[in-house]
């Protein structure tokens, strides 16, 4: 096997994992509840409220459609589970010339991306190559808001308490999404100013919601503009974020399908997978 075909694959899989990198959204809403808010909560309140949600999950099952910059357009369905870690997602770039979806998956340390058809015939009939985020020392920031060691997906959840970054959250209205009566609403979050403030929050939240940031302030937005679509229960049942970064426009929205179920995800067979560590190594000592 040809060292280049290691780079085509690693090419493929940074693609989707540029395209996942982007995702953000919030707890998902539950099918029961009015859309309306109480009259006593304003905006700002709501959104707070819907943020707090976020420390009861454990496991998110989302949907997400849109464009990244420098990658196009994306879409794709996705799993992940906090404690155990673990994640599966399948992501088609749409302006990319691949073979259909890209698939991630995380099981304990080691990250897996499925090329397709494409790709095995790229590797001598493996479809899978496999990352082993220990032995490339990737493992250190693994955690939920830092999925495969920063190259995957980011916690979903934390991108949600973004809209409390806003001082100018606005009620837009009352909307049916994913059969679910929801209250509709949006603000523009200046990073800069959402970071400064985040220095009242408790260390734990601060880092959590610092390392949010950080990708989108490393792509050059200088603000986000959110919509949020928050249920009765006050969770988010749908996000979008849109922004525009040195490479193009972002614009993602995220819908939440269920959340607080179990997430399963079981590593690809052993005589389908590449595995990356012994590739680079079988590399160096030839």
């Amino acid at each position: 096997m040809k060292l280049s075909v290691n780079d085509a694959v690693r090419r493929r899989a940074t693609g989707a994992a540029l395209a996942a990198l982007v995702l953000g959204g919030g707890v998902v809403g539950c099918s029961k509840g009015a859309g309306e808010e109480s009259p006593a909560l304003t905006p700002a309140a709501a959104v707070a409220k819907a943020a707090k949600k976020t420390e009861d999950i454990t496991s998110l099952h989302y949907r997400m459609k849109g464009e990244v910059p420098g990658e196009g357009r994306i879409s794709g369905e996705a799993a992940m589970s906090m404690k155990p870690l673990a994640m599966s997602m399948k992501m088609t770039a749409k302006d990319q010339a691949t073979d259909g979806p890209v698939e991630i998956r995380l099981v304990g340390k080691a990250m897996y991306i499925g090329g397709g058809l494409k790709a095995a015939k790229e590797m001598d009939g493996k479809s899978w190559i496999k990352f082993d985020l220990a032995a490339l020392g990737a493992d250190k920031e693994l955690n939920t808001d830092q999925l495969g060691g920063g190259q995957t997906d980011k916690n979903p959840a934390t991108e949600s308490t973004f809209l409390t970054g806003s001082k100018n959250v606005k009620k837009v209205g009352t909307e049916t999404v994913g059969g679910v009566r929801t209250t509709h609403y949006k603000g523009t979050i200046p990073l800069d100013a959402f970071r400064k403030s985040l220095k009242s929050q408790d260390k734990a939240t601060r880092e959590k919601r610092e390392k949010a940031l950080d990708q989108y302030t490393k792509m050059g937005i200088d603000a986000i503009t959110m919509d949020m679509w928050i249920d009765g229960a006050d969770h988010t049942k749908q996000f979008r974020m849109r922004g525009t970064a040195d490479k193009g426009p972002l614009d993602m929205t995220v819908t939440f399908l269920d959340f607080n179920k179990p997430v399963t995800v079981t590593a690809p067979p052993a005589k389908d997978t590449v595995d990356l560590a012994g590739m680079m190594k079988n590399a160096r000592q030839g």
